[in-house]
C-alpha cells in the first residue's frame, strides 16, 4: 500500500512540475512587459499621434490633445490678480466643486461682497501685484475700485421704453433701443446722432416695414473743473430730449465697462421687453433702416424673438492677446491679467437681442470687472456659452482703397466707426440723396473660397 502511494506521488510531481514552472514563466514575462510599458509611456506618446479619440466617436477631425500639464494650477496665488479673483468666483459657481444648494445660495451678488472670498482688500493689492506702484495711475485706480459697481443715477429718462405696456409683440414695444456711450462734453456728437441715424419713433426700413426705435445716451461724470461749465447745458439737454442716462462714476476709458454693467441692470428694469439693443460709441454711423431690415429678416428666419435669445452680431475678434505696450490706451499689465481674450465683438458697435441683454445682466454679477469693455462682454458671453457672430457690414476700421471709390459704399454697411459729427451729418445726407441711385446696393459679406482665402461678395439684405 505504501509502495503505491509513493509511486503515484512521483507521477503527480512529474506531471505538475512543468505546469507550475510554465505558469511562473508566464507571470514573469507579463510583469516585465507591464514594467517596460510604464517606463516608456512618454516615448510612446511622443512616437504616436498627440491626440486621442473618445470611445464611440465616428469622427477624428476634432480630437483633443493629450494633456501634458496638470489640470489644476499648483500655485494659483502666483497667477495674475484678475485671474485669481475670477477663479474664486468660478469655483463658487462650479456644479462639480459646489453642491446645487451652495451655488444657489451665492446668487446674492457675490462680486459686491467685501469678504476675502470675493476680492482682495486694498491693503493686499500691492502684495498681489509686485509692480503695482510702477503701474500708470489709471491702471492703479481701476485695481483699487474694480470691486465697486454700485453708483447713484444722476440723470435718467422719465419716459419708459415701453409706453403702451410691456407685453411682447405690443406695437408700442420698441424693436430696437440705441444705447450710445457718450461723455458730458460731447454735445455735438449727440446732436448729430439725434438728427441722423438716431431718430426715435417709427423708422421705416429700406425695404421692409421698419420698427419702433428708442434712444438713450450712457454717461459717467467728468471730474475736471472745466466740466462744471457744461452741467447747466447738460441739464437743459436732458430735460428737452429725455434720453440721457448718467451715473456718478468717473467717466474714463477703463470705466467704460461700468456703462455696460449698469446699463444692463437699467434695461432689465425699464426696457425688459425691448427686442434688440444696439450698443455703440458716439462716433459711429449706423445705417438704421438697413439694420431694421436685417432684424426683421433674422426674426423671420428664427420664427420670432425667442429663437434669437443668444443673438449678438458685430465685428468679432477671436483669440486676441492683451496689449503689453504701456504707451497704448489698451495696455493691460501681466500682473493684472494673463491668457488670451475670449471672442468678442469690437469696433465701437455691437447688436444683441434684448433677451441676451437680460442674461448678461445676470451673469455679469459673477464676472469681475475688466478694464476693456468689449473684452468684458466677451468674458460674460463665454460663461453663457454664447458665441458672437461676425458680420462684415460692421466696419471696424474703414473701407479698403477700392471700396472707398464706390459711390454706394455707405449703403453696403450697417455700422462704420470713427466719424466726426460733421462727417456723420454729411454722410447721412448723402445716403438720403443716393437712395434711388443705390437701391440695389448690398451689404458687405465675406465668404471663403474653400482654400482658406477670404473674399468679399454681396448678398441682398
Amino acid at each position: 500500500m505504501a509502495y503505491c502511494y509513493y509511486r503515484w506521488r512521483r507521477v503527480l510531481l512529474c506531471l505538475c512540475m512543468p505546469c507550475i514552472l510554465l505558469a511562473l514563466l508566464i507571470i514573469y514575462i507579463a510583469l516585465m512587459v507591464c514594467f517596460n510599458m510604464t517606463s516608456t509611456t512618454s516615448s510612446i506618446l511622443g512616437a504616436l499621434d498627440t491626440h486621442f479619440i473618445a470611445p464611440g466617436s465616428f469622427r477624428n477631425d476634432g480630437n483633443a490633445p493629450i494633456p501634458t500639464n496638470t489640470f489644476w494650477a499648483l500655485q494659483p496665488n502666483k497667477d495674475a490678480l484678475w485671474n485669481q479673483l475670477q477663479r474664486l468666483i468660478d469655483r463658487q459657481y462650479n456644479p462639480i466643486l459646489r453642491s446645487h444648494s451652495t451655488v444657489g445660495a451665492r446668487k446674492s451678488s457675490v462680486v459686491n461682497d467685501t469678504s476675502e472670498g470675493s476680492h482682495f482688500s486694498l491693503s493686499r493689492v500691492s502684495s498681489q501685484m509686485a509692480d503695482f506702484e510702477k503701474l500708470p495711475n489709471h491702471v492703479r485706480d481701476f485695481v483699487r475700485y474694480m470691486h465697486q459697481r454700485e453708483y447713484p443715477v444722476l440723470r435718467e429718462p422719465t419716459r419708459s421704453c415701453e409706453k403702451g405696456g410691456r407685453a411682447e409683440g405690443n406695437p408700442q414695444t420698441p424693436l430696437l433701443l440705441l444705447a450710445i456711450k457718450s461723455q458730458e462734453e460731447n454735445f455735438a456728437n449727440r446732436q448729430a446722432i439725434r438728427q441722423t441715424w438716431g431718430q426715435t419713433g417709427w423708422v421705416l426700413g429700406k425695404r421692409g416695414k421698419g420698427g419702433l426705435v428708442q434712444r438713450v445716451f450712457l454717461l459717467g461724470k467728468n471730474r475736471a473743473k472745466a466740466a462744471l461749465n457744461v452741467l447747466p447745458l447738460l441739464e437743459l439737454e436732458s430735460q428737452q430730449y429725455q434720453d440721457i442716462l448718467q451715473w456718478g462714476f468717473h467717466d474714463s476709458f477703463f470705466n467704460l465697462t461700468l456703462k455696460d454693467v449698469l446699463f444692463w441692470d437699467w434695461f432689465s428694469h425699464f426696457c425688459p421687453h425691448t427686442q434688440f439693443v444696439f450698443k455703440g460709441d458716439d462716433d459711429v454711423l449706423v445705417q438704421t433702416p438697413a439694420l431694421l431690415d436685417y432684424l426683421q429678416e433674422q426674426m423671420s428666419q428664427a420664427r420670432g424673438i425667442r429663437g434669437l435669445r443668444s443673438l449678438i452680431v458685430g465685428d468679432v475678434i477671436g483669440a486676441a492677446s492683451p496689449i503689453r505696450d504701456e504707451s497704448l490706451k489698451y495696455f493691460i499689465p501681466g500682473s493684472l491679467y494673463k491668457g488670451l481674450y475670449p471672442a468678442y465683438a469690437g469696433g465701437g458697435g455691437v447688436l444683441y437681442s434684448g433677451l441676451l441683454a437680460r442674461r448678461l445682466n445676470q451673469v455679469s454679477r459673477r464676472v469681475h470687472l475688466f478694464p476693456i469693455d468689449d473684452v468684458y462682454v466677451g468674458m460674460c458671453l463665454q460663461r453663457l456659452n454664447v458665441n458672437p457672430i461676425h458680420h462684415p457690414a460692421f466696419l471696424t476700421f474703414d473701407f479698403s482703397k477700392k471700396e472707398a471709390e464706390q459711390p454706394c459704399r455707405y449703403h453696403s454697411i450697417l455700422v462704420v466707426h470713427k466719424r466726426s459729427p460733421a462727417q456723420i451729418t454729411q454722410i447721412w445726407m448723402d445716403l438720403m440723396a443716393t437712395k434711388s441711385q443705390c437701391s440695389n446696393a448690398t451689404l458687405r459679406v465675406e465668404e471663403s473660397d474653400g482654400k482658406g482665402v477670404t473674399t468679399k461678395s454681396a448678398i441682398k439684405y
